[in-house]
């Protein structure tokens, strides 16, 4: 017997189903989806991660067409899930399956529009893509004037440093260096931090020829676990 075909009104039905709306008011203020913030408008229904991650898992053979259904939501849980099934799918894909999903993520990066659904996505969809092939869409991604894009380029690097590959993030570090926007300094603080993680010489030279004209944010998260002397040390320059 052939499985049930899975359509978008079921998954938003099942999603609904499983909403708390004492939550939703909760992560409304979480994700700044008020007036004059970054997330303005954006719609959330009160469904926690660990909930979207176990339909992502019930879902995963959903068809293109509903998953892009999803990712096109106002709902912010409807696009996440989309993002959570487009990375379960390519992670099981063929390298034709991989690309187009790597397009289509690509084609619809309006949707990838707060700063939980980059870094959930962009290591997987973005950084793993690139991972053996032409690097050059970082760095358009990174002179975008889309905030989420520029968010996308540098999180896709997380890949690349978790394999142990580090100029890819400290190209994009210097060139974000002058950004303008908050969440691109927390961004790129944390991966100059990971970085040091692995290779504590290889930031802190970054740091040596940068930290002065860094945005304090940025030097803040890329500085967080060093020792009290040394963090001071930076605060000061």
């Amino acid at each position: 017997m052939s499985a049930p075909v899975i359509t978008l009104t079921a998954i938003r039905t099942d999603l609904h189903a499983r909403a708390d709306p004492a939550d939703a008011l909760n992560l409304r203020r979480f994700f700044k989806a008020g007036p004059g913030e970054y997330g303005e408008g954006d719609i959330l229904a009160g469904v926690r991660v660990p909930v979207l991650r176990m339909l992502a898992a019930t879902y995963q053979a959903a068809p293109r067409r509903v998953v892009l259904g999803l990712l096109r939501s106002p709902v912010h849980e409807e696009r996440m899930l989309a993002l959570l099934i487009m990375i379960r799918q390519y992670t099981a894909a063929t390298p034709p399956r991989c690309q187009r999903i790597h397009d289509d993520y690509l084609a619809h990066t309006a949707y990838v529009n707060n700063w939980d659904l980059v870094d959930l996505s962009a290591p997987h969809l973005v950084g793993a893509h690139l991972a053996g092939r032409n690097r050059s869409l970082l760095m358009r991604l990174a002179k975008s004037p889309s905030l989420w894009e520029r968010r996308i380029a540098m999180l896709a690097t997380l890949h690349f440093i978790r394999a142990g590959s580090f100029d890819d993030t400290l190209v994009l570090a210097e060139r974000l260096l002058t950004d303008d926007e908050d969440l691109i300094h927390k961004a790129t603080g944390w991966m100059l931090r990971e970085i040091g993680n692995r290779d504590r010489a290889v930031e802190e030279a970054f740091l040596k020829r940068h930290a002065r004209s860094m945005p304090r944010t940025m030097l803040r998260y890329a500085i967080e676990r060093f020792d009290e002397p040394t963090r001071q040390r930076y605060l000061r320059r």
